[in-house]
């Protein structure tokens, strides 16, 4: 099989997917600056580290497609097409945000994106995924369900129903497991009496597979073959992806549970230079092209925090609106 870049992708597909990466490290990178000044507030986490996995899937989904993710989802949310400044605003929790502020960090949300949340509840998005599945499926729309949830939400009991559900009534969810090896600060094998989480689906027979998540093109072929799968058969599969969070659960955790050989070792497989490496050796782009493309992210994330600062806080009177009961 042919492994150089251009055998799988085209020039432009490559540079683009380069361009979110470094987007949603600058982004998230920024974040923490404003939780540090406290222009946010609440919990915040961050996906530095990990975005080969929200790059990589996004890339191999159709763009109808349902993505459900959940509560490190910036970087997911702008990969959909999410504006950078109505996520900030939104992270500022200001009128103009993604959800008129009032979401949160927590709670990204855009439907006409079929970027289905953002979900605080751990786990809460599985039952939700096998939902809008059976949806899908009943109106014959041919789109499928994408789930993403940490390796920390696959001891509850939702996950499992998921499962269950999504397998007897044969509906089309793509279960994606971004396994960055800690539930908050518990490392999976002293949670989880299993930890390679992908084998869990044979009780189900839910066909799954394991990849390395701090590959962004490994990932993009590993979900673009089940994302296929899921649709051909209408029926569940599950991608265990492999990969790291740079920082802490959130801007509250020092992350003092993980050694710096463990943390240094990782930091060797950062997606971005590594992936901004193959570009260069394979000729598909120079140098100055990749810090060209970083100084324009850059600018985004600049702008994005000027939207947000400048951006009016809600009306009062907005407490009322979009309640559902």
């Amino acid at each position: 099989m042919d492994t150089k870049l251009r055998a799988i992708l085209p020039d432009h597909d490559l540079l683009k997917m380069y361009e979110q990466m470094v987007l949603c490290r600058e982004f998230e990178e920024s974040c923490a600056e404003q939780y540090t000044k406290g222009h946010i507030t609440g919990f915040l986490h961050l996906y530095s580290g990990q975005e080969a996995v929200a790059v990589g899937s996004t890339r191999a989904l159709h763009k109808d497609d349902y993505i459900l993710s959940a509560y490190r989802e910036h970087a997911q949310a702008i990969v959909r097409g999410a504006e950078p400044k109505r996520v900030m605003a939104e992270l500022f929790g200001k009128a103009t945000g993604l959800c008129k502020g009032k979401g949160g960090s927590m709670h990204l949300f855009d439907p006409d994106l079929s970027f289905m949340g953002g979900y605080a509840i751990v786990g809460g998005q599985f039952p939700i995924a096998v939902g809008l599945a059976f949806a899908a499926k009943f109106r014959q729309e041919g789109r499928i369900a994408a789930c993403f949830f940490g390796d920390g939400a696959v001891n509850q009991g939702n996950f499992h129903e998921g499962l269950n559900w999504a397998r007897l009534w044969e509906l089309p969810v793509l279960f994606v497991c971004e396994n960055n090896l800690y539930g908050i600060g518990t490392e999976v094998h002293r949670s989880s009496a299993l930890a390679d989480i992908h084998k869990r689906t044979c009780g189900y027979e839910v066909p799954s597979t394991q990849v390395d998540g701090m590959d962004v093109m490994a990932v993009y072929q590993a979900i673009k073959y089940a994302a296929e799968w899921v649709r051909e058969h209408n029926s569940a599969y599950l991608v265990e992806a492999m990969t790291y969070r740079f920082r802490g659960h959130s801007m509250a955790d020092p992350g003092k549970y993980r050694s710096a050989a463990e943390l240094e070792l990782w930091k060797s497989r950062d997606p971005l230079p590594n992936f901004g490496k193959r570009l260069i050796e394979e000729e598909i782009a120079g140098q100055t092209q990749l810090d060209a493309i970083r100084k324009e992210a850059v600018a985004v994330v600049q702008e994005a925090v000027r939207f947000a600062e400048e951006s009016p806080w809600p009306e009062d009177a907005e407490v009322y609106n979009d309640i559902y009961v």
